[in-house]
């Protein structure tokens, strides 16, 4: 079980595009690796996702239960050489004050070697009461190592070494200089996704070169040998090959990507044969029994997605049909009559009878808690509250009154501070995002409704 945690002191140290170019180095050295991340993310997982050639997993203790994120961790583990957990914020931020939820309380869990990624901008001496803070401040976390990012030159770097070897006992294992190379877009939401950007492939094998060059590989993996063993994983069961399977189609292209491999993962379990099609390209839906719409960035593609006339009809066919489909947030937006963004209005699905406005600030961000209400169409048992997040700049307007939710919300924002969830025959489209947990198994749920709703149109 060889992994580490790259983890940084604060936002923004470059982490992200660190921890994608060495998942890229890794495997281009031969490695398999298997990357992971801290929280509820989707864009950050693409990239990492892509650099490693396996998919990222996230690990989140607001909806998942602790044993479930050894469990997680120790089965994606399985076959690869290495494993590289990427943080969230700095090493010991989190929503508790005392740090039960932090990056630092993660690394702890999984017995993981720590490397700090440290923005070396304007430092020299500085960085070593840096280090000996985060030390002290938990002394039994183990921070064996830096990467000393961003530094501005062999003159720079060479001091900086000299300090850390002088007052720690911390290894330097790599020196990143700054560089173009290892920047990518970011917008909105946070970094532009790997598969809205054409060239993402060709950015990933930059940017492992630049790792490669700049950062010690061996001393990488020979701080991984050093992590905990984990007890053996509990494997998900298998369905039997007798399962009533359906098949549900999602939405996959730069618009639209934003799905948790563990919740696809889920929903084949259930007994689902996912089918991808593009809202942008395809001019019609595949053969299907439900849709699932996922978030994404609809706005950045409003012009294509109305000009595709062929497929919003298609998808409002299918729900006016009574086809069973969840649609989350950039799914829910798809669906609105009208998306207006910097002063220009597009044609949507006109299935939800409302209008969506991008705003210039949030409208809703962070973990989220929804109480279903009795009018959910696939529940969970005994009404649960169930953990979320959300993350959006947009907000519904023009909503008429009388509409069904499938949701109350007590923490976070979703349509209006009250709902979300807005149900219109057999379709759920909400703001938040679902994680498939022990706690909250949605996808079983949903493939079972959409397997209802097919044996009643047999009929």
């Amino acid at each position: 079980m060889a992994h580490l945690y790259i983890s940084a002191a604060h936002k923004s140290s470059g982490k992200t595009t660190l921890s994608i170019g060495l998942c890229a180095a890794l495997r281009e050295a031969g490695d398999v690796v298997q990357p992971f991340k801290k929280g509820p993310d989707y864009i950050d997982p693409l990239w990492l996702g892509q650099a490693a050639g396996r998919a990222c997993y996230n690990l989140d203790f607001y909806t998942m239960e602790r044993a479930e994120i050894s469990d997680l961790f120790a089965s994606r583990m399985q076959g690869a050489d290495i494993g590289l957990i990427e943080g969230n914020k700095g090493l010991y931020d989190g929503l508790a004050l005392d740090g039960s939820n932090s990056n630092a309380a993660l690394a702890a869990q999984l017995d993981s070697p720590v490397v700090l990624v440290l923005d070396s901008q304007g430092m020299t001496r500085g960085v070593a009461p840096l280090i000996l803070g985060y030390q002290a401040f938990d002394p039994a976390l183990r921070i064996l190592g830096v990467i000393l990012n961003k530094v501005g030159g062999a003159r720079h770097e060479a001091k900086l070494r000299a300090v850390i070897e002088h007052y720690t006992d911390v290894r330097v294992v790599g020196s990143v200089y700054r560089s173009d190379e290892l920047l990518i877009d970011e917008r909105h939401l946070g970094l532009v996704p790997s598969n809205e950007l054409g060239g993402s492939r060709d950015h990933i094998v930059r940017m492992g070169a630049l790792i490669r060059d700049q950062v010690d590989l061996e001393s990488i993996r020979e701080l991984a040998q050093s992590a905990g063993a984990l007890p053996g994983p509990i494997e998900p069961p298998v369905p039997a090959e007798a399962v009533d399977r359906v098949r549900i189609a999602y939405a996959s292209d730069s618009a639209f990507g934003f799905y948790y491999a563990g919740d696809l993962d889920a929903l084949r379990r259930a007994g689902a044969d996912l089918i991808a099609f593009s809202p942008l390209a395809d001019t019609d839906l595949p053969t299907c029994d439900g849709l699932f719409l996922g978030g994404g960035f609809p706005e950045t593609h409003m012009g294509a997605l109305e000009r595709n006339a062929p497929m919003r009809m298609a998808v409002a066919a299918f729900i006016e049909r009574d086809g069973p489909v969840y649609a989350e947030c950039g799914g829910l937006m798809y669906l609105c009559k009208h998306l207006t963004w910097k002063e220009n209005t597009s044609n949507m699905c006109g299935v939800i009878p409302a209008d969506v406005v991008m705003h210039p600030k949030p409208q809703g961000r962070g973990y989220v808690r929804l109480r279903q209400t009795d009018a959910h169409p696939w529940p969970s048992a005994g009404g649960a509250v169930v953990p979320a997040h959300e993350f959006h700049y947009s907000a519904l307007s023009r909503v008429p009154e009388g509409m069904g939710f499938a949701y109350q919300v007590e923490r976070g924002y979703g349509l209006d501070g009250m709902h979300d969830g807005i149900l219109y025959r057999n379709l759920l489209a909400s703001y938040a995002h679902l994680r498939d947990t022990r706690s909250h198994p949605w996808a079983d749920r949903f493939v079972d409704f959409v397997r209802r709703c097919r044996d009643r149109t047999r009929a």
